[in-house]
């Protein structure tokens, strides 16, 4: 199966910021007892066996256990409800881990899948900060943490994560996330944001 996609990652966690499943490489508990994510990416252009996925956007939610690398992850997707029914598949390969690539990383880790929603997405931004808005599920901001020369905070060397190996620190505030049944809200909390580029 033979596919390319990229575009741009944001990701908001129930971690402090910043998350310290993130930046040790899973080796680190998370902050809570457990560490509820979301993690969109919206695909600026790409295609999946023959089908363009251009202008989709795709939310993967999960819950973990505090060490990541015990597995036991609960996970479902959300597919924008732009997005054609063909679409729809040919994304859920790549986001499951089916097609390989990133996400077939986290595959063996996960135990429970809830399923698949189309749902409308909303990503807006307001200089170098987002505002990400799903179903009546996810609503979070993300304000990007810069330099005093307005230059981006990154982490490097993030090989574990699908959306590494840099990542654009971000602080995510007016969290108010419930969706598969896994919720978590707050401010000050962990946040992420990058390019990605993924082929298999």
């Amino acid at each position: 199966m033979a596919w390319n996609i990229e575009g741009t990652y944001y990701e908001n966690c129930s971690c402090d910021a910043v998350c310290p499943c993130t930046w040790s490489n899973m080796t680190q508990p998370a902050t809570n007892e457990d560490c509820r994510v979301a993690l969109l990416f919206e695909v600026e252009k790409g295609a999946i066996e023959g089908v363009d996925v251009a202008g989709t956007t795709c939310v993967v939610i999960m819950q973990t256990p505090r060490q990541m690398l015990e597995g036991g992850f609960k996970a479902g997707l959300v597919v924008d409800d732009g997005a054609s029914d063909a679409q729809a598949e040919a994304l859920g390969k790549v986001f499951g881990g089916a097609a390989g690539g990133p996400m077939a990383g986290l595959a063996p880790l996960i135990t429970e899948f809830v399923g698949m929603e189309r749902l409308p997405v909303s990503v807006s931004h307001e200089g170098k900060n987002h505002h990400i808005v799903v179903g009546e599920g996810l609503d979070f901001g993300l304000n990007m943490e810069t330099t005093p020369d307005g230059e981006p905070i990154q982490l490097t060397n993030i090989v574990v994560h699908p959306a590494g190996p840099t990542l654009a620190v971000a602080i995510a505030d007016n969290v108010k996330n419930s969706m598969f049944g896994i919720e978590w809200a707050g401010s000050g909390l962990s946040g992420f944001s990058n390019a990605f580029a993924w082929a298999a």
